[in-house]
């Protein structure tokens, strides 16, 4: 796989929130969003008996219970894709913007929820 090219100053942003986020809770993972007016929301996974949510799902149920539209998201983990959960929940928000990175924030991969 080819580098990806290097990232906006907003994608990088996500990338960082999105690490914060993954190290304030000692979570596997991290997301970040972006709205359509360039607000941010980032969350980690939560794992518990009786509530489990991707950090994905996280993050954009922040957005959405605030009125947002979801335009751009940064995945942050050891997962080297999204998982189908994620990737039909971007769909069908029509987000086109994707970054995945790594635990350290290597970007490792940028498109959409299906690239």
């Amino acid at each position: 796989m080819a580098d990806p090219a290097p990232l906006d100053a907003e994608d990088q942003k996500l990338v960082t929130l999105a690490r914060a986020a993954r190290a304030r809770v000692g979570s596997h993972e991290g997301a970040a969003v972006r709205d359509e007016i360039g607000r941010t929301y980032a969350a980690a996974s939560v794992d518990r008996p009786a509530l489990r949510l991707t950090a994905v799902q996280a993050a954009v149920a922040a957005a959405l219970s605030s009125g947002s539209e979801v335009t751009a998201v940064a995945v942050l983990g050891d997962a080297e894709d999204l998982g189908d959960d994620d990737r039909a929940l971007l769909d069908d928000l029509g987000v086109t913007t994707v970054v995945r990175a790594a635990s350290d924030g290597t970007v490792h991969a940028v498109g959409g929820p299906r690239g």
